[in-house]
């Protein structure tokens, strides 16, 4: 049997909407009529083929791995789970057996397979998963938002790093992932939350979000509003988004001396660090992936039925044959999350 999906083809910008195999469950695994999807920038760049994507997509894929739907029908030896019922899933499927595995921190397993890059994707009529990466979701929460549940789950890990409740945090980059983290450090209890970035457009969207300032740093100076903000010594907690190396080099020179900074954003190159000021400020860096397994799961639920509101970030919707469209926007910068209907 046949489905629809978007599919990288070949190794050339763009995608194909595609006849393909309608995927069956095997022993362990669910099969997920998809609802609905939202693009991630890891698509985007899967979609430009750009030099990260050359080096490790390997067409003919089909793409995406942020999505809610319901099950379809289960494989062989699965519990817990029944036809009908809600979900999505964690995108990265791991080993089960490494150290880190075993020890609970599947996040940084030596053999993960990412749904969508590595592995088959959502942007698709159905998807199978293993039924451990399933995640059941309750009623209360708008599927909508829930579509994009993987991407907050990165801002999730990273704003719950470090303890910033009554801090002042930096997020660096105000893409949907740093504004998502704005939100949280704001719902969770920061004094100040100032994202930084070069457009407007999510500037503004980030002010909607509950950041305390959203500053342009092409044509402002951001240590100069720092004594409107009643901050004497720098940032307590910085939260890196933008893989832009001026950002990091930024945020180092304002963090105060015992700051903590998490890193999510990946550079397009090698950022030339300041190791003096890692060190003579006596700062802590922690690098983050994925999220955690799977209790970030549990606080993203959590946050949003506490009163978490993301759905000002969805911008625009699209039926996925409009795919192109949506693409295209994405391109420009100017959108939140972008969502792909398949009902």
């Amino acid at each position: 049997m046949l489905m629809d999906a978007l599919v990288k083809t070949g190794p050339q910008p763009g995608l194909t909407l595609s006849k393909v195999e309608k995927p069956v469950p095997g022993e362990g695994e669910v099969l997920i009529r998809i609802h609905k999807t939202a693009i991630c920038g890891t698509d985007l760049h899967i979609y430009n083929w750009d030099a990260w994507s050359q080096s490790h997509i390997k067409p003919p894929l089909t793409i995406g791995h942020e999505y809610v739907g319901e099950i379809a029908q289960i494989g062989g030896g699965v519990r817990h789970f029944h036809v009908g019922q809600t979900v999505s899933g964690e995108g990265h499927i791991v080993c089960g057996q490494c150290r880190n595995c075993r020890a609970g921190r599947g996040q940084w397993c030596r053999d993960t397979q990412g749904v969508g890059v590595s592995r088959s994707g959502a942007f698709a009529e159905y998807l199978c998963i293993p039924a451990s990466n399933c995640i059941p979701i309750a009623p209360d929460l708008d599927e909508e938002v829930v579509s994009f549940f993987d991407a907050f789950g990165n801002a999730t890990h990273t704003a719950l790093m470090f303890d910033v409740i009554g801090e002042d945090v930096l997020i660096t980059g105000a893409g949907p992932i740093g504004v998502m983290a704005a939100a949280i450090c704001r719902h969770i209890g920061a004094r100040n939350v100032v994202i930084t970035d070069v457009k407007d457009y999510r500037l503004d969207l980030a002010l909607k979000l509950g950041a305390t300032r959203a500053v342009n740093v092409a044509r402002e100076d951001l240590s100069a509003l720092l004594p409107d903000l009643h901050m004497t010594e720098g940032f307590d907690v910085g939260l890196e988004m933008s893989g832009a190396e001026s950002a990091l080099q930024q945020m180092l020179g304002l963090m105060r001396n015992g700051g903590q900074i998490a890193l999510l954003g990946l550079f397009g190159r090698k950022p030339s660090l300041d190791l003096d000021a890692l060190i003579f400020k006596g700062l802590t860096v922690q690098g983050i992936y994925g999220r955690k397994m799977y209790e970030t799961w549990y606080k993203m639920a959590a946050m949003v039925q506490s009163g978490l509101d993301l759905k000002p970030l969805i911008t625009h919707r699209f039926h996925y044959t409009e795919y192109e469209d949506a693409f295209r926007i994405m391109n420009t910068g100017e959108s939140g999350k972008i969502i792909l209907e398949w009902s």
